[in-house]
């Protein structure tokens, strides 16, 4: 199939949707699929052999968004897609399914971004709110165009529904075990990490993921102060100066002031995060608005067990009492217990760890980018009975 990914993120940009359309494009590459990837500029010229067609773009929040200039249109008539693939559509996804129709070309709608929680989260009361309900709106009219949208996990899927999103199905994210393996904890530089951060044996408690508002960081002022932890955080983002002085003061509040200072290592990828994960010896989730967790995978494929809120995507990825825990995200402290319970209990993290590591074992990119192939399949009977 000839495939053309039109993303509202694409590197140098890391995040979830960034590394959901570098890992299906270098899938359907495997798989001996065409594909074309339309991007906010900058952009690199290619990526795994398929071209990269980056778009004029403007800064919001430190993200790169493209603007739709006509050479969307010109780019998708010059490649003759047999399907869109829209990649957490908002600006230049909600224009390549307009432009589907135009076309008459199937459409797969990826739904990432709760955006309207995020949205009315920045708006302050009735005014957050009714910004929130309007994104609705906007995603129901943009999703119209779609002949399919995939949700990421059953919560978000059943959302979806509920706000009258039509043709919508379920389709997860695949994991590369390659690279995120108990493996590494053997690894000498894992070792050399390890003994760095936790000089005392300290209990290591991980966070990896962006620094913003939307992640509810503020929740981990609750393990920090937990005895004989210290907190290590992988990420950055706008938030990243105010959560390292609450973590701070929350850490110099505790009495005779038994942990360490949490340790902050920056962004990160390839090796380098595949060795801190395997430093770690808990994850830790905080925010309750992710419609997947992609994160949460990956520390799993280290053998990690994952402490997450009961809410939204984690409920998907997170067996309660067996490969993890999810924690009440209403009630203050319940966080800090679950965690608390963890550390107090090696063998059990191990336990856990060992299942969480067998429950990704089989989600590779490869499986879940040929089940994503049969939705374009799909995308395409629905267009077929659409145009009818």
């Amino acid at each position: 199939m000839r495939v053309a990914m039109v993303t509202e993120s694409f590197l140098p940009t890391l995040n979830g949707v960034t590394t959901s359309v570098c890992r299906v494009a270098q899938s359907l590459r495997a798989l001996g699929h065409e594909a074309l990837i339309i991007a906010p500029g900058p952009a690199p010229a290619t990526f795994e052999g398929f071209r990269v067609r980056g778009l004029p773009s403007i800064s919001v929040r430190q993200f790169p968004t493209g603007v739709p200039t006509p050479a969307l249109r010109r780019t998708l008539e010059e490649f003759e897609p047999d399907v869109i693939h829209a990649a957490s559509p908002f600006v230049l996804g909600a224009r390549a399914l307009q432009l589907a129709d135009h076309m008459d070309t199937p459409a797969v709608a990826i739904y990432q971004t709760d955006m309207p929680s995020y949205i009315q989260q920045h708006g302050p009361g009735r005014l957050g709110v009714g910004a929130a309900n309007a994104a609705w709106r906007w995603i129901r009219r943009m999703h119209a165009h779609a002949d399919l949208t995939l949700a990421p996990s059953r919560p978000t899927l059943d959302e979806l529904r509920a706000h009258g999103v039509p043709r919508t199905d379920l389709w997860a994210r695949g994991v590369d075990t390659s690279l995120f393996s108990p493996r590494w904890r053997t690894d000498p530089s894992t070792l050399e990490l390890r003994r760095a951060l936790a000089p005392g044996g300290e209990v290591l408690l991980g966070y990896v993921g962006r620094l913003a508002p939307e992640k509810e960081l503020w929740r981990l002022t609750e393990v920090a102060q937990i005895p004989g932890t210290r907190l290590v955080i992988v990420g950055d983002g706008p938030h990243r100066a105010q959560i390292g002085a609450q973590l701070t003061e929350a850490v110099a509040s505790m009495p005779g002031r038994p942990n360490r200072s949490p340790v902050f290592l920056g962004r990160q990828s390839g090796d380098d995060l595949a060795r801190s994960y395997a430093a770690f010896d808990v994850f830790v989730h905080t925010g309750t608005r992710e419609t997947f967790g992609q994160t949460l995978q990956e520390a799993a494929a280290f053998g990690l067990p994952v402490v997450a809120p009961a809410r939204g995507g984690p409920l998907d990825l997170v067996d309660h009492g067996r490969t993890g825990l999810l924690f009440d995200p209403d009630q203050r402290g319940s966080l800090h217990d679950h965690v608390d319970a963890l550390v107090g209990d090696a063998e059990w993290r191990s336990t856990m760890g060992a299942r969480a590591e067998e429950m990704v074992r089989g989600r590779s990119w490869e499986s879940l980018t040929q089940r994503l192939v049969g939705h374009y399949e799909a995308a395409r009977e629905v267009r077929t009975v659409r145009a009818a």
